[in-house]
């Protein structure tokens, strides 16, 4: 039995509404914050698979709401990018010591920076007031 077009399309559908149903849940549960990449990424998988589905069918509203659902995904991967690479960047300025070792003197060792293992606030990458 050969597979349609429309047959794969239906697919990546269900696909998408399962991966927002994920997203949803997850943050829910309170196991991703929503300002964290993984619940952006599955939104924005979500909403550019159910949108193909609703533009394959004509359903017009939907298409223009997954649209901007994709737009505000976009936006919001942006923000986190942005603030991961500046704590990066504010990680390494403490990691590189700049004094310089001085014969005879007693030195200190500057600990090691590390980057925090979990996501950003949704202040960090301004998704909050």
């Amino acid at each position: 039995m050969p597979v349609t077009l429309d047959a794969f399309v239906m697919f990546l559908g269900w696909i998408g509404a399962a991966a927002g149903v994920v997203a949803y849940a997850m943050v829910s549960r309170g196991r991703w914050a929503a300002s964290s990449a993984p619940f952006q990424l599955t939104n924005l998988t979500a909403a550019g698979l159910m949108g193909m589905v609703a533009a394959a069918n004509g359903v017009w509203p939907s298409v223009a709401a997954n649209i901007v659902w994709i737009l505000i995904g976009v936006q919001a991967i942006v923000v986190i990018v942005r603030a991961r690479a500046r704590r990066r960047a504010t990680v390494d300025d403490v990691a590189a010591p700049a004094a310089a070792v001085v014969p005879g003197a007693v030195t200190t060792t500057v600990p090691d920076a590390v980057l925090p293992d979990g996501d950003p606030s949704p202040r960090e990458v301004g998704l909050a007031a």
